[in-house]
């Protein structure tokens, strides 16, 4: 008897098949870049990248980041979580693997300490 897909997993395989949430996760997958780059790499209104940004932060895909402008002032920066994301289809049902993106130890270590604060 084959499995039937989770509801997490048929979230996943809808945010994979809208066009801009793939953009936004190819935006992000090597830097980081602010709802507003993203809106002008998307071709795409604000509001359209901060409800995609939710979706994909609510199935830990995006991780959001505090960045500091010029102007001493904070906003926020995304960047992808995962490396890499693989759907398997066969007699047994769907499996999907999400391969997280390796994160650099001195990042974590800053994560840590503002958390503490």
């Amino acid at each position: 008897m084959a499995a039937v897909a989770t509801e997490w997993e048929r979230a996943v395989l809808s945010l994979l098949d809208d066009e801009y949430a793939r953009r936004i996760l190819v935006a992000i997958s090597g830097e980081a870049k602010s709802a507003g780059e993203l809106a002008d790499i998307c071709d795409a209104s604000e509001p359209t990248i901060y409800r995609r940004l939710d979706r994909l932060g609510e199935h830990d895909l995006v991780e959001a980041q505090q960045a500091l402008d010029p102007d001493g002032h904070h906003y926020k920066t995304y960047l992808a979580s995962v490396e890499r994301v693989s759907v398997e289809i066969d007699g047994d049902g769907v499996v999907i693997e999400i391969v997280e993106r390796e994160r650099d130890p001195a990042d974590r270590f800053t994560e840590l300490y503002e958390g503490l604060r």
